[in-house]
């Protein structure tokens, strides 16, 4: 298991520049979130590459930065710009698979959207989504989102039960706070088909914090998920507002490791 940062964390700090900052604070291990269409061109992804393999880094997972728009470009009944979306959609494929990443991250549907939300018309498209990723050596995994269908415990769980190995999850803390959802609870729903965490803390007036500055209760969470099988790295996400200096990020992955150690987990 690694512990890493996502590049969100420096947002607006462009891309590129995010990743360097991090690497040079010693980060080595990372969630690249995409701000643009110019940044999963190859000639931009050959950069963070290089960037990359220089610091002996790697990247665990990629974020698209069309999440806001999924419903309409890949949900909808409009089969043409479905099948139009799922095409841009391989252009993240395969930036993920010239990074070396595992996973790419979707939001997928809003809730209320103008798009149609029933259950098994998002199952289909998201396991054709799925089928197009193994193409490009990648997985699509579905985050909790707030706002957006897989807030609810019971959609998440539904959508675990229906796709099976179809479906992957990205576990985010703070995304089930501001739904309103219990984080262990949403934890429990997504069960065994965790492959990756978005870690955060929070308390009662603030849904994103810095990991142990919070009143998140990290050995109970992860007791939880060993015991649900969970074994993938950890990626740090936070806001920029959330915390002062870059060295409270560093401190945060370093208690990280040292509880994963406790549970008798490699890091």
């Amino acid at each position: 298991m690694k512990v890493g940062i996502s590049t969100a964390c420096l947002y607006p700090m462009e891309t590129k520049l995010a990743l360097q900052t991090l690497l040079e604070k010693g980060f080595r291990h990372f969630e690249i979130f995409f701000n643009t269409y110019r940044e999963i061109q190859p000639d931009y992804v050959g950069y963070l590459k290089t960037l990359l393999d220089q610091y002996g880094a790697s990247v665990k997972s990629i974020h698209p930065f069309t999440s806001g728009f999924e419903g309409m470009l890949l949900f909808s009944n409009y089969e043409t710009r479905t099948q139009d979306g799922m095409g841009f959609y391989r252009q993240y494929f395969r930036a993920a698979n010239q990074l070396g990443a595992e996973l790419v991250v979707l939001h997928g549907q809003r809730l209320h959207s103008c798009c149609h939300g029933n259950q098994m018309g998002y199952f289909v498209p998201f396991s054709r989504l799925v089928r197009l990723g193994k193409l490009d050596g990648v997985t699509v995994v579905q985050e909790n989102v707030n706002g957006f269908l897989s807030q609810n415990p019971e959609f998440v769980q539904t959508m675990r039960q229906e796709l099976g190995e179809d479906c992957s999850f990205v576990f985010d803390i703070k995304q089930a706070v501001r739904a309103g959802v219990d984080p262990y609870e949403m934890c429990r729903a997504m069960g065994d088909r965790i492959v990756h965490i978005h870690l955060n803390d929070n308390d009662d007036h603030r849904d994103c914090l810095v990991p142990w500055q919070g009143t998140m209760d990290y050995a109970r969470l992860f007791g939880q998920l060993f015991d649900q099988g969970f074994s993938q790295d950890i990626i740090l996400e936070v806001y920029r507002t959330n915390f002062e200096s870059l060295e409270e990020l560093w401190q945060a992955k370093e208690k990280i490791e040292v509880l994963l150690k406790d549970f008798g987990k490699m890091v």
